[in-house]
């Protein structure tokens, strides 16, 4: 298949969603003290780390808790938290030997007593959980030690556990009980929560009783050595990109988020700015809600596939895209190239969506498309999408609203959609495992048997190669069934100011730690 890299107005969206990276650290000796002011093209809608996956979420809780287990600079596992994570060799018992001393930002020191209630809390309201299915129960020996034990083997346990994405972080046990979204924002990171004023802007301050891994030299993807040079940082949030890069270009900000490449030359003009590439980074897709009205239907989730043309949307919204038919990136150990078909991909066949449509005794009912105001590329890929829709003989209604509440709709199934967009990492680096709450919360599969057997067969799977084959069957299923439509693999650009130093090429989400201002 012809591989081609294309311009496309890039924003950091979900669930999804990798944050910024930087270029390699200066050589330069790091300045202690000042504020940090990023800005970004929204805010967070909750700061619960077991309901996030939209990037303007994480990248704050990335540097306010931390997990047992993390991601290093080749993304893999590292202890964090612990500071010895072993697996039985049935892979059915997990034990994990905490760091002594680490403090949470109420004082209080962390001990397996928090671990333990936060398991349990993340097993009862996070999306994730199903990836914890298969734990019998947890044990607690001593404060320092904390033990997984599982009813059947599990061989990616720890990868499930080191996601940045529902990030299984360690709160203190005081909060086990509190509801989704309703938490005491007290971690053991880094920084810790300053001001939030929503819809306007979130400090986060330096945690100065922070207890780093004196283990590592230095920083190591989000694990390793994590020291904070700056006082704080300032979220502002901004949803027009032409406010961001004034606020770059004035010195009210120092780093900016998704930059659209035909504006970037208003920042790469000032030798004192500077532009930031990384590809790839995310997925694009379109997500088709399958418990909604007419998209319950498989028949008309085919047509709406059948429909797209992905070069149309590719050209039309801009950006940096690359065509890629599957869930996972190149170069990933489940990216599965052309061992396979992919029938799904890129069909742009109006005529076969109208065959699927009258197969489903479609009568011209209004499909909704759901977009939002702050990501251009969102807006105008699903303005492009409606275009092909009606071409194919659909009848179509294009909502757009902003971005904080067209993510809480996808993620929990409110509003009244049937269409909508954002784009999915790191889990194209993760895994399947890192996809199965994503297929289960935004598309919003259930009941479906192919997939939950694929996936009850893939964390069992002794071999690579067998968990590929399951990996193989969940994509079948969920492309070749509707449920979402893959566009693209995608980059992003980002900009900042030659004042901030220590940045680093680890393309993980906004890490601010080891990062001073000259």
């Amino acid at each position: 298949m012809k591989q081609k890299l294309a311009r496309r107005g890039v924003a950091v969206a979900l669930a999804l969603v990798l944050g910024v990276s930087f270029g390699a650290a200066a050589a330069q000796t790091p300045k202690k003290g000042g504020t940090l002011v990023y800005a970004s093209v929204s805010g967070p809608g909750t700061l619960d780390p077991y309901m996030a996956s939209s990037v303007v979420e994480l990248e704050v809780i990335n540097n306010i808790f931390e997990g047992l287990v993390t991601l290093d600079n080749v993304n893999a596992t590292k202890p964090m938290l612990a500071s010895k994570a072993t697996a039985s060799a049935d892979f059915k018992t997990y034990s994990f030997e905490l760091r002594k001393g680490v403090k949470f930002h109420n004082g209080q020191e962390m001990t397996s007593a928090d671990v333990k209630a936060s398991f349990e809390r993340y097993k009862r309201i996070s999306p994730n959980a199903k990836n914890l299915d298969a734990v019998d129960h947890f044990d607690t020996p001593d404060p320092y030690s904390f033990v997984i034990v599982l009813k059947e083997p599990n061989v990616v346990l720890l990868d499930v556990i080191k996601s940045p994405i529902y990030p299984l972080m360690i709160l203190p046990a005081s909060q086990k009980d509190k509801p989704a979204r309703d938490i005491e924002v007290i971690g053991t990171g880094p920084y810790k929560l300053g001001e939030w004023v929503k819809d306007s802007h979130l400090v986060i301050t330096r945690f100065d009783d922070y207890t780093a891994d004196t283990s590592s030299p230095g920083r190591d993807g989000y694990a390793g050595r994590k020291t904070v040079y700056l006082d704080a940082v300032r979220y502002r949030f901004m949803p027009e990109i032409t406010t961001r890069i004034a606020a770059l270009q004035n010195g009210e900000a120092q780093l900016i988020s998704s930059v659209p490449p035909d504006l970037s030359a208003k920042i790469t003009e000032r030798k004192d700015l500077a532009i930031r590439e990384v590809f790839p980074t995310l997925g694009s897709y379109i997500i088709v809600n399958s418990q909604k009205g007419l998209t319950a239907n498989v028949l008309i989730r085919q047509a709406i596939a059948a429909a797209i043309n992905v070069d149309e949307i590719i050209e039309g919204a801009g950006g940096l895209n690359k065509r890629n038919p599957w869930m996972s990136f190149p170069g990933t150990p489940y990216f599965l190239g052309d061992t396979a078909p992919t029938p799904w991909y890129d069909i742009k066949n109006p005529a076969k969506a109208k065959e699927l449509l009258k197969q489903a005794g479609y009568k011209g009912e209004k499909i909704i498309i759901e977009t939002n105001s702050n990501y251009q590329w969102m807006r105008d890929t699903m303005l492009i999408v409606a275009e092909q829709l009606k071409a194919a003989g659909m009848t179509v209604d294009v909502q757009v609203t902003d971005w904080t509440t067209n993510a809480s709709h996808m993620q929990q199934g409110t509003g009244d959609w049937n269409l909508s967009t954002t784009a999915f990492g790191p889990d194209h680096i993760l895994g399947p495992q890192q996809w199965r709450p994503m297929l289960y919360t935004f598309p919003h599969i259930t009941g479906n048997d192919i997939i939950d057997k694929a996936y009850a067969e893939f964390f069992q799977g002794q071999t690579l190669e067998a968990r590929r084959a399951s990996w193989l069957t969940i994509q079948k299923e969920v492309l070749g069934g509707g449920y979402l439509v893959k566009i693209a693999d995608t980059g992003r650009l980002s900009g900042y100011s030659k004042s901030l130093q220590g940045q680093n090429d680890y393309a993980g989400i906004l890490q601010l730690w080891d990062l001073w201002l000259n």
